[in-house]
């Protein structure tokens, strides 16, 4: 699977709540972890244990060579397992997810592509239900959607108990609609900010917020 510029948003997002404290995870779930990216994204930001589950098998042997081969090995690990039925002897304290987006949208003749990018493998419904299962009580849970997923998400994460904190909504450039959201959950309710962030400005350049966010991650 490749590495997509909003997956790196996503992690260079939730990895700078971690170094700003607005959150301090011990713990780490990272839910459909493909090759590993998020996973290794906020390893760099936190001293926290970070355990990565993949369904598929040559992802998680690519994400278990990229784990191996970085200075954080001994924080980060990987589990092949459907998440739907596997059982942890631990909550966390933060739960990341890249899922499936596109319920009902067309398909690639990829299987494996299908299980990565729709609801083959995991609803938006049973993620909500999931991520709450595997969370501390006051943990919070991360996860990337295209826009025309949020509103629904957010009413299935009500039903999970689960209350949106934070929001970043996503723009490719400022003449383009929003595409996509960040958006953290926890069980508290409390009055959130809803920040924009757009990638690439009118001359294609990345803007400097893009550019503050992933500074330590491109080169």
């Amino acid at each position: 699977m490749k590495v997509c510029t909003d997956s790196c948003l996503f992690g260079a997002w939730v990895a700078d709540k971690i170094e700003t404290k607005m959150i301090a995870p011990k713990n780490v779930l990272d839910i459909g972890a493909g090759t590993g990216l998020l996973s290794l994204m906020l390893a760099q930001k936190s001293f926290a244990e970070i355990d990565a589950i993949e369904i598929d098998e040559h992802s998680m042997i690519q994400a278990q060579q990229n784990f191996a081969e970085s200075q954080w090995h001994d924080r980060l690990h990987i589990i092949r397992a459907d998440i739907r039925n596997w059982i942890s002897p631990k909550k966390y304290d933060l739960v990341i997810c890249n899922p499936p987006f596109y319920e009902n949208d067309l398909r690639s003749s990829n299987q494996k592509k299908n299980i990565a990018k729709h609801h083959d493998a995991l609803t938006l419904d049973e993620l909500a239900g999931i991520a709450k299962l595997h969370l501390q009580d006051n943990g919070k849970f991360a996860v990337l959607l295209p826009f025309h997923r949020i509103e629904a998400f957010i009413k299935v994460a009500l039903k999970n108990d689960l209350h949106l904190n934070d929001a970043l909504l996503v723009k490719q450039t400022p003449r383009h609609r929003v595409f996509r959201g960040i958006l953290l959950f926890g069980v508290q309710k409390i009055a959130y900010p809803s920040n924009e962030l757009i990638i690439k400005n009118e001359e294609g350049n990345y803007t400097p917020e893009f550019n503050f966010l992933l500074k330590d991650y491109y080169l």
